[in-house]
């Protein structure tokens, strides 16, 4: 009787909920105003899994933004290596434009420079140095062919650079007055007076007067007397006072006045043939194998 009761329970509990399910869909549909129970069942859903679907974006986000994070590090960081190597792109054509504006500065000025008394005179350009930086030479892209011999005087326009010692038929060789075997007569502007200025081998002259009579002052300018060079040529400034004594020579020091490290252009004066003009060496107009350093273009 208990087992028969039992199974009673079971197939009433059944019955009754059956009954309620058919009642909670009949509800349904008369509340959703003749949407169909499948359609009320399927908005139920949503709004039951809704929270539940939030909660789930709410953790997984953090995790999906990282992801994303590490994409975009990653994006970014090509784009700045591109930024990178377009930056040293426009910094080279940079340095180049403005080494080619400086060029034509220079050219610029030499080509507008008078030299003395209206002389003739060749642009030319160095196109290189000494073997060493203890050589006090440079080498320019003009020689014979364009009226250049040995003993001329190479000026830019700030003063006097040197004088040519070697030529060949298209290029020569400029010694320049910082090195001892070049010495120039030379006249303090300020008290007129006269000396002699030798190369020390450095980037300083040495000015020596052996019959001054007035002390000379740091600052004086001192040019070219016309003895071995045109006369007027800037060579340099004395950069230390030095005061007049009898039977003494007066010696002091002189700073060129030209920046021999920056030369580019230059011009060798043609017209001028002073009685001295040939070098207490022994250089004569020779054809000498000098040779030109790769991409000279000459």
């Amino acid at each position: 009787m208990l087992s028969s009761g039992r199974r009673f329970d079971r197939a009433t509990a059944l019955f009754l909920s059956l009954i309620a399910v058919a009642f909670i869909v009949a509800t349904f549909d008369v509340r959703s105003d003749g949407d169909g129970a499948g359609t009320v069942m399927r908005e139920g859903a949503q709004t039951l899994f809704t929270p539940l679907q939030k909660g789930v974006d709410f953790v997984a986000a953090p995790f999906i933004g990282f992801v994303d994070g590490v994409a975009n590090i990653a994006g970014l960081r090509d784009d700045n290596e591109r930024l990178r190597e377009r930056l040293v792109e426009l910094e080279e054509q940079l340095r180049e434009t403005t080494a080619l504006e400086r060029q034509v500065a220079e050219l610029e000025a030499i080509n507008g420079l008078e030299p003395p008394e209206q002389l003739a005179s060749v642009t030319a350009r160095i196109y290189s140095a000494g073997a060493s930086a203890f050589d006090q030479i440079r080498y320019i892209d003009k020689g014979i062919a364009d009226g250049i011999v040995v003993g001329q005087a190479v000026i830019d326009e700030r003063g006097l650079v040197g004088r040519i010692d070697q030529v060949t038929n298209s290029t020569a060789r400029v010694r320049l007055i910082t090195d001892p075997l070049v010495s120039v007569g030379v006249r303090v502007q300020e008290s007129n007076e006269t000396g002699v200025v030798t190369g020390q081998g450095t980037g300083m002259l040495r000015l020596e007067m052996f019959e001054a009579t007035e002390p000379v002052v740091a600052g004086n300018t001192v040019i070219t007397d016309g003895s071995r060079f045109p006369p007027g040529i800037a060579v340099g400034t004395v950069t230390k006072t030095a005061d007049a004594q009898v039977t003494f020579a007066l010696r002091t020091d002189a700073s060129p006045a030209v920046e021999l490290s920056k030369l580019d252009y230059v011009k060798v004066i043609v017209g001028w043939s002073p009685l001295d003009a040939v070098s207490d060496e022994t250089d004569t107009t020779v054809e000498i194998p000098i040779e030109l350093p790769e991409g000279s273009g000459l």
